[in-house]
């Protein structure tokens, strides 16, 4: 049983939102950080999971969707990510950060203080796209949750942070670190004994000063769209919601 695990999910290549949160002292003390998908598709991919891979035993990671595609690019593959910076940032890993991209599994769990059984995933435990949201019926959330035993649930994946029930099971969504939809600043959960989700500002404008040294060459549009002024919660469930129906949006 672990006393308490910060839970990271997002993170996206974005550096400096990281280190912001690495230097939170519940990060700092927490006993296992979980690192709940999309790690490397951003702007600093190679130095992210560089500055990821410096924690130790104390990581513990989960694949995400950009995760395995950017493996797939890696070895020459396509990608159904609409943002472009992924092929960029494939084309950045070295091969041992490709291998541990595609060593890593799809779900975790931990018996965490307070909390029992604790599984962790990027999207949902059974696919690690698809889309569940804070609003979706309870009926959606027995289908995606469909044969799954744990008391918690944590799931990133759509970038915006809440805790609900749903038939006694507890949904914790911690956020993006290093894309936030709805607000600016760093996201992230602190688990045990209880669930609180935590935000942690940062000087944005610095940070794009810092990735504008990428060497991406979209930067500056990319980071005013996803750093300094990221979309609002509204847009964002505007696009996710009918891919939480099982549907596109328009």
């Amino acid at each position: 049983m672990v006393s308490s695990v910060a839970v990271l999910s997002d993170i996206h290549g974005v550096l400096p939102a990281l280190d912001a949160v690495l230097a939170e002292p519940d990060v700092a003390a927490a006993d296992v950080v979980v690192l709940c998908g999309d790690h490397a598709a951003g702007p600093l991919p190679r130095q992210t999971l560089d500055r990821l891979g410096a924690l130790g035993e104390r990581a513990v990671w989960v694949r995400g969707n950009a995760d395995r595609e950017l493996v797939s690019l890696a070895g020459g593959g396509t990608t159904q990510i609409p943002d472009p910076i992924a092929p960029w940032a494939a084309a950045e890993l070295r091969p041992d950060q490709v291998e541990l991209l595609a060593s890593l599994p799809p779900t975790v769990t931990l018996d965490v203080d307070g909390l029992g059984e604790v599984l962790f995933c990027h999207a949902t435990p059974r696919d690690d796209e698809e889309v569940a949201l804070v609003d979706s019926p309870l009926s959606r959330w027995a289908e995606v949750l469909a044969g799954v035993t744990a008391e918690t649930v944590v799931c990133g994946h759509t970038h915006m942070p809440f805790v609900r029930l749903a038939d006694r099971t507890r949904i914790v969504n911690p956020g993006s670190v290093g894309m936030p939809y709805g607000t600016t600043g760093a996201h992230w959960a602190l688990l045990g004994p209880g669930v609180q989700l935590r935000r942690t500002p940062y000087d944005t404008a610095k940070a794009c000063e810092v990735l504008a040294g990428s060497g991406y060459a979209d930067i500056e549009e990319w980071a005013d769209y996803f750093v300094r002024n990221p979309v609002s919660d509204v847009e964002a469930l505007r696009v996710f919601s009918p891919r939480a129906r099982g549907t596109t949006a328009t």
